[in-house]
């Protein structure tokens, strides 16, 4: 996959995959990589509940959920699992055929 050229690199998939979830900057925009089923997903780094940072939550079997106020979140497709409609802030992201996670800013 040939990524555009705006996409940053940001990561090994790799090492991704070992964290399962890491906190990177892109531009001026803090983003929230989560690994998931074999890919790479990309989102703010702040829940839309209350801008607390993303990267202080627990991932378990695909949902992240917020270390302020409990909010949890479908990290494959960055769906609110609670009431309120405030589903995560989604980046383009792509591995290329380097292995490396590049981020659209």
């Amino acid at each position: 996959m040939v990524p555009d050229a705006e996409d940053e690199p940001v990561l090994p998939l790799a090492v991704l995959r070992e964290r399962g979830m890491t906190a990177v900057q892109v531009g001026t925009t803090r983003v929230l990589l989560v690994h998931v089923d074999g890919e790479a997903r990309a989102y703010d780094n702040r829940c839309p509940h209350r801008a607390w940072p993303l990267e202080r939550g627990t991932l378990a079997d695909g949902v992240l959920t917020c270390a302020n106020h409990g909010w949890s979140f479908d990290v494959a497709s960055g769906r609110c699992l609670d009431p309120g409609d405030r589903d995560l802030v989604a980046h383009r992201c792509r591995v290329d055929d380097d292995g490396m996670v590049r981020v659209a800013p």
